[in-house]
């Protein structure tokens, strides 16, 4: 009786163990559907009309991104991208960008409808035509650069980008109410660029660009010259905002190559996680460059100056910084870097 009664209880302890070996998984997985399964849901919607838009829905320099359905809904995964603004477009629409949006709370997204004051023009005559490749010619190197990876890029879709020639002389102002596409030869990426503002002061050489892009297409991925792009996209990032934030967030800024002094003619290796007017605050998984007034960027023999337009400027270990409401002016290298320069910020080297 008394052997039953010792097999009983270990069984009856193998049980009660066993119970809480399931209890605990079932508690893991879910901890891990909430912590690694992000998703967030929402209707894109017609300012004024409630008119249902089919949207992009995406994250500005990524790969990730979905579309609305032809009554406005989407879900999207922003599991990796979580500090990151979202943002939304579609033809014929301003872009519109959150930065304050939570998982488990449906979003409803209004877009404003894009208009332009610019006369229609019909290119017939010879001198709009030599005037419409003349500006053409000007913006692809104001948008794409001059650098090696700007000239590369082929615009897909040139006709659908106007100009304003009534007052063209002074300024360039370019329009698009379709994304611009763009297939960059020598990074081996296909990109899909909305255009929401573009401006060329051909008297100071001033730009103001305003827009967001989503990388469609890794060329990359399979393709006999891949060690070529994954050679040339090294190349590009070096010395680059991405590389230079990313060495900010990791605080090693001399490691990595840069030299950084203020208008002071003081320099920094590093900055001190303190509160002084040269600092990096951290929270949770975010820092924030507090205005240093102007700094100088010193990468191999390029320079660049920091110009801030903001008390402080968030940016991430990922090499995004603030960029929907300018926060910093740039001049110099990194300024010469545009459109035919970018890099996912999901790339690792």
């Amino acid at each position: 009786m008394k052997i039953a009664t010792i097999v009983f209880g270990f069984f009856q302890d193998l049980k009660k163990n066993y119970m809480k070996k399931i209890i605990l998984i079932l508690l893991f997985a879910s901890f891990n559907i909430v912590a690694f399964n992000q998703i967030i849901t929402g209707t894109v919607l017609e300012n004024n009309t409630n008119k249902p838009i089919t949207a992009t829905i995406y994250f500005n320099g990524t790969f990730v991104g979905t579309l609305s359905d032809l009554n406005g809904n989407f879900k999207l995964d922003i599991s990796k991208n979580t500090l990151m603004p979202l943002t939304i477009s579609s033809i014929g629409y301003y872009s519109v960008t959150l930065s304050d949006f939570l998982a488990h709370t449906p979003l409803v997204i209004y877009m404003t409808p894009k208009v332009y004051e610019v006369k229609e023009v019909v290119i017939a005559s010879k001198s709009l035509a030599k005037r419409r490749v003349a500006n053409l010619n000007l913006f692809r190197k104001v948008f794409l650069g001059l650098t090696d990876n700007g000239r590369n890029c082929k615009i897909i879709n040139e006709n659908d980008i106007t100009f304003n020639y009534d007052n063209d002389r002074d300024t360039l102002k370019a329009f698009s109410s379709k994304p611009i596409l763009i297939n960059n030869m020598l990074l081996g990426y296909k990109i899909t660029y909305y255009l929401d503002k573009f401006e060329y002061c051909k008297i100071d050489r001033s730009i103001f660009l305003k827009g967001s892009l989503i990388f469609n297409e890794d060329l990359a991925n399979g393709d006999k010259h891949k060690k070529l792009y994954e050679i040339r996209r090294k190349d590009t990032y070096l010395g680059s905002r991405m590389h230079f934030f990313r060495a900010l967030w990791a605080n090693d800024l001399e490691s990595a190559g840069f030299m950084v002094k203020n208008s002071s003619d003081k320099y920094f290796n590093y900055f001190d996680i303190v509160e002084d007017s040269l600092s990096v605050s951290s929270g949770n998984h975010t820092k924030f460059l507090k205005n240093c007034n102007n700094l100088s960027i010193l990468y191999d023999t390029r320079l660049t100056k920091m110009i801030f337009l903001k008390g402080k400027v968030f940016f991430d270990k990922d090499g995004y910084f603030e960029q929907t409401n300018p926060s910093i002016s740039w001049e110099g290298d990194m300024m010469d870097k545009r459109v035919g320069d970018m890099l996912p910020y999901t790339i690792v080297f």
